[in-house]
């Protein structure tokens, strides 16, 4: 975690967000509903929720809707990201949005939480979930 990136981010926002979005999940399946809000160095904000498929493989989880937002919008430099899942324990990104995010920040702050208030919020970084993450220099 960068402490220039961290100073920019606004946690309560991006929070905010995220549980707005959580609301438009589509889960109809695990009824685990989603959200990610996840901000640029630009400071703009782009959110992404779970969209679950009856063919399960083609469904999409919030952070890499998010990140999807994201390119489609022509930027590409996270600084920090919000995910909130329903609890009681703060869920983090699987490992397929681990590896998504890499591909565009080798290490940047993250806030877990969960619906329930009461439950505090977590925070972790990126480099932390996923170490040594596979990245473009390999393919050299």
């Amino acid at each position: 975690m960068t402490a220039s990136a961290s100073a920019t981010i606004d946690w309560d926002e991006l929070t905010r967000q995220a549980f707005e979005v959580r609301e438009r999940a589509h889960a109809p399946y695990s009824h685990y509903h989603v959200g990610a809000a996840l901000q640029v160095a630009s400071g703009r904000v782009f959110v992404g929720c779970n969209v679950e498929n009856a063919s399960y493989g083609l469904s999409l989880c919030a952070e890499r809707s998010a990140i999807l937002q994201m390119v489609a919008a022509g930027e590409k430099d996270p600084i920090g990201i919000v995910v909130i899942t329903r609890g009681p324990i703060v869920g983090t990104p699987c490992g397929a949005c681990r590896q998504v995010l890499a591909e565009f920040a080798l290490d940047m702050p993250v806030r877990l939480a969960v619906e329930d208030p009461a439950v505090p919020a977590r925070m972790t970084s990126l480099a932390a979930l996923l170490p040594d993450a596979f990245r473009a220099e390999a393919l050299k």
